[in-house]
């Protein structure tokens, strides 16, 4: 991968981790500033439902700063784009599908075809 690819991936993976940080800081203040009082059980029920599947988002949006983190971390140490199992470079167009990817689309082929062997 050459020093533009890097550069471009460092501003998307950066640009992307301050929306979710953005998001995040939303979600919380929004849930802390609801302070309502429902009389029937269905609207406080609906209410419980929706605040259950915003956490569940913001829980997979953490997993994924997490992600992003590491993968600028290896573009400071210089690993980008090489595979974590093979250390074969990763192919340019699944990196920019899935920036965060440390695996080769092989390995990570073998990888899901065992955990599914498994029943993982």
């Amino acid at each position: 991968m050459n020093k533009e690819d890097i550069e471009y991936f460092k501003e998307l993976l950066t640009n992307r981790l301050e929306d979710l940080l953005s998001q995040a800081d939303d979600t919380v203040s929004g849930m802390t500033a609801q302070k309502e009082n429902f009389p029937d059980p269905t609207d406080r029920a609906s209410l419980e439902s929706d605040r259950n599947f915003m956490l569940r988002i913001r829980d997979r949006e953490h997993k994924l700063i997490k992600k992003i983190k590491k993968a600028l971390l290896r573009i400071e140490e210089g690993t980008f784009g090489v595979c974590d199992k093979c250390g074969e470079d990763i192919n340019i167009e699944r990196v920019r599908a899935r920036p965060v990817t440390t695996q080769c689309i092989e390995c990570k082929t073998k990888e899901e075809a065992l955990e599914k062997a498994l029943g993982l």
